[in-house]
């Protein structure tokens, strides 16, 4: 059978600079998407330069980014030391000694096609009700330490469990390494000391070695972290700063030891601190820490000894100091290059969207892939959505600043009373009013996360949608406990998170999660499936 003729202007070299998180992403994605038989990658990376990580803590859609390399689940997991995430618990960011849960998946259920949440506002006005969490089945499972995964046919609640994951950025790069390598990707080690242009249009030939070699392309994927080698180095781009609204600056990074690693929880941690916040992110061999900080309000060395003093376990590395400023690339395509990961932006990783940002460039590239002839309509339409993308989550984390009320330190009365962007002045108005919320565009977080935020950091809106009053108050109080009681018995009947990953996924890192279940949790009665672990 005759190989298809190869089309006249196609692309047949792609050159990926940089490896970590977001190079290996790119080069597994291309490695699977890309495997055509002409259309050649090669990766280019150097020893001699250490790797920041985008991030060890991911939102849902990396399942899908999963599914489409044909990962399995469990091999992943224990490959990178990965525990499951339901959610962020807040702590003291509405005010002082307040905590809430943004959980992964809806609240409750719609009723006659009006939104949970004003079903729920509504009924806070007649009587006392618990916090609007008791009514998401990830939010009662994170609450218990306990995981799952629902049966295709499952009819529970368990089927509302909506989960990512947790895993080390380090370990994450090396298992996709080894994916994109047996899918044919050629890597090379050297430092990048020169970068080539064509004189005519000013697109990168090629990127020149430490050593004299030459590695020509047509198409250069920059992934080489903050400095932007070729996006801005050589094409000069331009960044777009969102400082005025996410004055963070710096961030500190430490791993300690776990204080229970039998029991690692299934959420990330996020405590509000004087000048910024500090993240917890349980894996099965350590605990994740940083503090992101404002340097107007927080020297380094105090913020390095303000996250080594509230560090739950034994200090496991040397802190490392990043610096950064909040936006986005102009451009993250330029002429024949697109900028992944820290090359193209960085926003602060409090709603863990640094991986998602890679794999949604990477989505739209593919979808976009062009040819040697660069159709500038390609390229705008790739900006126009990589832009809307980025405002998006700009807004929802700016949002978590504007929406507190704590006014005791000089950087928390900065964001309190900061001017917002239009775009989250209008949805922020919307929702002090009725609680309305209405997505659009490229919007990333769906209406309930920012009901999560919205109500946990007590923005209550003033009154509900006339619609809710249509229904019958007492039909409706009765379906609310009918779901709180489902939610809160499915949470109690499945495994705690520690049970689940040493049934399926035990690193060989984490001595904690290996031996028996501990718990006596009967993993057989509950239908378990080789390889998948029980399923309910």
């Amino acid at each position: 059978m005759s190989q298809p003729p190869i089309p006249e202007h196609a692309i047949r070299q792609v050159v990926i600079v940089g490896g970590g998180t977001a190079g290996w992403m790119a080069a597994a994605a291309f490695a699977r998407l890309l495997n055509n038989g002409y259309t050649h990658v090669t990766l280019v990376e150097s020893e001699e330069i250490g790797t920041v990580g985008v991030g060890e803590a991911t939102i849902p859609p990396i399942l899908s980014f999963n599914q489409m390399l044909g990962l399995d689940e469990n091999d992943f997991l224990a490959a990178t030391a990965g525990t499951f995430k339901l959610g962020i618990e807040f702590v003291d960011w509405g005010q002082r000694g307040e905590r809430y849960f943004h959980p992964f998946g809806r609240f409750g259920q719609d009723l006659q096609g009006v939104h949970f949440h004003q079903l729920w506002l509504r009924e806070r006005s007649r009587r006392a009700l618990p916090d609007i969490a008791e009514w998401s089945m990830s939010a009662m499972a994170a609450r218990a330490g306990r995981f799952g995964r629902a049966r295709p046919d499952a009819q529970s609640p368990v089927r509302e469990l909506f989960y990512a994951f947790h895993f080390d950025a380090g370990l994450y790069a090396r298992y996709l390494r080894g994916y994109a390598e047996r899918g044919g990707v050629t890597r090379v080690e050297g430092r990048i000391e020169g970068v080539d242009l064509r004189p005519e249009d000013g697109h990168v030939r090629a990127v020149t070695l430490a050593d004299g070699r030459r590695i020509e392309g047509e198409l250069f994927i920059d992934c080489s972290g903050f400095r932007g080698l070729l996006i801005e180095g050589a094409l000069e781009t331009g960044y777009e700063s969102y400082a005025h609204w996410l004055p963070c600056d710096r961030a500190v990074a430490a791993p300690c030891a776990l204080p229970n690693p039998r029991e690692p929880d299934p959420f990330t941690r996020a405590t509000a601190r004087e000048a910024g916040w500090q993240w917890r992110i349980p894996l099965q061999h350590r605990m994740g820490n940083g503090l992101v900080y404002c340097s107007d309000h927080l020297a380094d060395d105090d913020a390095a000894a303000q996250l080594l003093g509230a560090l739950e376990g034994e200090l496991l590395g040397d802190p490392r100091r990043l610096r950064f400023t909040a936006g986005r690339r102009r451009e993250s395509w330029n002429r024949n290059v697109v900028a992944l990961g820290l090359s193209s932006g960085f926003l602060e990783p409090l709603e863990s969207t640094s991986i998602h940002l890679v794999q949604a460039a990477l989505q739209r590239l593919i979808a976009l892939f062009p040819d040697n002839r660069f159709d500038p309509a390609e390229r705008a339409e790739f900006n126009r959505q990589m832009r809307d993308l980025y405002e998006d989550v700009r807004d929802f984390i700016i949002f978590h600043y504007k929406a507190t009320r704590r006014d005791d330190t000089p950087f928390w009365n900065r964001v309190r009373t900061m001017d917002v962007p239009d775009s989250l002045a209008r949805k922020m108005a919307l929702w002090a009013g009725k609680g309305r919320l209405f997505r659009e565009g490229y919007d990333l977080f769906s209406n309930p996360s920012w009901v999560a935020v919205g109500l946990g950091q007590g923005t209550v809106p003033q009154h509900w949608e006339p619609a809710v009053d249509a229904l019958d108050e007492h039909l409706v109080a009765q379906a609310l406990e009918q779901m709180r009681a489902g939610y809160a018995d499915t949470a109690a009947r499945l495994p705690s998170h520690g049970d689940f990953l040493r049934a399926t996924a035990p690193s060989p890192l984490a001595p904690g999660l290996t031996g028996g279940t501990g718990s006596g949790f009967d993993f057989a009665r509950q239908g378990a499936t080789p390889g998948r672990g029980p399923l309910l």
